[in-house]
């Protein structure tokens, strides 16, 4: 699966595995809402161990990057709240510094 894929499915998993648990603690839905919130988590950590290293920890800090992202995306298309310019600039800045740790030279 291609790196550019398997990150931002990634967030979409996680992103909504925890808005499951959110929904259902914070807004008060079912706790059916708990069955797939798990499901797509499980689908999250699977899809981090397709991501081509070999050092865990660099994919998962590159991978915070999108997640912030993402959580951006999810703010304002799911959630219906426009990020403001503070929000654009951080979003950048992360992904910059995501890049930076997944195709920065090494050895």
């Amino acid at each position: 699966m291609k790196l550019f894929l398997v990150y931002p499915l990634a967030a979409l998993f996680e992103i909504a595995g925890c808005f499951a648990f959110w929904a259902w603690w914070r807004l008060e839905k079912s706790p059916l809402w708990l069955l797939p919130g798990m499901v797509s988590l499980a689908l999250f950590a699977w899809l981090l161990t397709l991501v081509p290293t070999d050092a865990a920890g660099r994919v998962f800090a590159a991978y915070g990057g999108v997640y912030v992202a993402a959580s951006l995306l999810w703010l304002w298309i799911v959630e219906g709240t426009t990020p403001d310019r503070w929000d654009f600039i951080g979003g950048t800045v992360v992904l910059v510094g995501a890049a930076i740790i997944l195709f920065g030279p090494r050895g």
